[in-house]
C-alpha cells in the first residue's frame, strides 16, 4: 500500500495531534463516564482454514451480545466493552475495509476518544493480525492477551487466570472457530471469570454467503440475555446451531464430491444430535450419494425408526435414487 495516502496521513495526522482534541467526525463518540460499565471478558478469533471471523462474550450485564460484538465477513471482529463505545465496532471495521493494520486501527480509535482510559477492545483482522487495549482506568482485575488468529481480554475479573485460560483453550481447541470461542468462554470462566458473576452471553461469526439463503454473512447469531448460567444455555443452543451447520457443510462437500468429508460432518452432527431421526436422515443421504447402499439404508432404518414421518420425505428425496429399486428401501418408504 502507497505510505502516503490520504487515508495514512490523516491517520498519522491525528495521532500526532494533542490527545485531547475531538474532530468533527467522531465528537458523537464521546459517552459520560457515569454509563453502565460492560464488564465482561471476550474473545476475538479467526479461522484461517475457513475465513471465519467471530466474537464470543459473557457478562454480569443484560443482553450484552447487543453492545460488544461486532464482525464483518473478510474485514475483521471486533469487541469493545468496560465503559463500551459502541461506535469502535463499525468505525473499526471501516478503518480496517481501508487497509489499516490492526495497530493502526486500535490507534486511531483511541486517539479520537476522551474516555479511551476506560475502554477495553479485542481486534482480530482477515489475515489473523490482532490486537488488545485495555485502559488504566478499567476496574481491575482488567487486562488481555493476544497472538496470531484471536484476541482475549476481560475487565473486572475474578484474576488474570481468566485470560490465561481463554488463551488455552483457543489455541488448543481443534475444529471449528465456533468451538474455539466456545470454550475460550467455558474455560474463562472456570478459572474465575466475572467476579461479580453471570447474566448474558452471546457468539457472532461471520463468513462471506454464509447467512440464511446467502443473502448476509451473519453464520452464527446466538444470544442469552439474561440467565443464571448464561455460558451453559449459550452452550446448549450452540450445540442446536453447530448440528445444522455441520448438516450443511456436509451437503457442500457432496456437492464438491468429497464424500469422505460429507459423512464425517454428518458422523459429528450425528454425536451431538442422536435421538431426534434428523442427522441419521441426512447421514444417510451422504452415504448413498456416496454409493455406500449399506451403509445409506442403516443409518435410513434409524432414522425412520425415530420419525416416522421421515418415510414419506425418504420415497420422495432425490439424494436416494441409488437406492429407489432396493426392496428394503421400498420397504422402509412404503413405496
Amino acid at each position: 500500500m502507497n505510505r502516503n495516502t490520504p487515508l495514512r496521513l490523516a491517520y498519522q495526522f491525528i495521532l500526532a495531534a494533542t490527545t485531547g482534541v475531538l474532530f468533527a467526525g467522531v465528537a458523537s463518540s464521546a459517552r459520560a463516564s457515569n454509563d453502565t460499565t460492560v464488564a465482561t471478558f471476550s474473545a476475538v478469533g479467526y479461522d484461517p482454514a475457513t475465513g471465519e471471523l467471530g466474537v464470543a462474550v459473557q457478562s454480569r450485564f443484560f443482553a450484552v451480545g447487543s453492545v460488544v460484538p461486532c464482525a464483518q465477513a473478510g474485514v475483521g471482529a471486533i469487541a469493545s466493552q468496560a465503559y463500551a463505545n459502541t461506535t469502535f465496532g463499525p468505525r473499526g471495521l471501516k478503518l480496517l475495509r481501508e487497509a489499516l493494520s490492526v495497530q493502526e486501527t486500535l490507534d486511531l480509535l483511541l486517539a479520537t476518544d476522551p474516555q479511551r482510559e476506560q475502554r477495553q477492545v479485542g481486534i482480530v483482522d482477515a489475515k489473523g493480525n490482532s490486537a488488545t487495549f485495555t485502559g488504566r482506568k478499567c476496574q481491575t482485575w482488567a487486562g488481555g492477551r493476544n497472538g496470531s488468529n484471536f484476541a482475549v481480554q476481560g475487565n473486572i475479573l475474578v484474576s488474570e487466570e481468566t485470560v490465561a485460560a481463554m488463551e488455552k483453550a483457543f489455541s488448543e481447541t481443534k475444529g471449528m472457530l465456533g468451538e474455539k470461542l466456545m470454550r475460550a468462554l467455558e474455560e474463562g470462566q472456570k478459572a474465575g471469570g466475572d467476579a461479580r458473576g453471570m447474566q448474558s452471553a452471546a457468539i457472532l461469526i461471520v463468513k462471506d454467503g454464509a447467512g440464511y439463503g446467502g443473502y448476509n454473512d451473519r453464520y452464527c447469531d446466538l444470544r442469552v440475555d439474561d440467565h443464571p448460567e448464561p455460558i451453559k444455555e449459550l452452550r446448549r443452543i450452540f450445540d442446536l446451531w453447530k448440528v445444522q451447520a455441520l448438516i450443511q457443510e456436509g451437503y457442500r462437500r457432496l456437492e464438491d464430491r468429497q464424500y469422505d468429508r460429507a459423512i464425517e460432518a454428518g458422523r459429528q452432527a450425528l454425536a451431538l444430535d442422536a435421538r431426534s431421526g434428523e442427522s441419521q436422515y441426512h447421514l444417510a443421504c451422504y452415504y448413498s450419494r456416496a454409493g455406500n447402499k449399506v451403509d445409506a439404508l442403516k443409518m435410513l432404518r434409524d432414522a425412520i425408526g425415530l420419525d416416522a414421518k421421515l418415510a414419506p420425505r425418504a420415497a420422495a428425496d432425490s439424494d436416494f435414487e441409488t437406492l429407489r429399486e432396493d426392496p428394503e428401501f421400498k420397504k422402509l418408504t412404503g413405496k
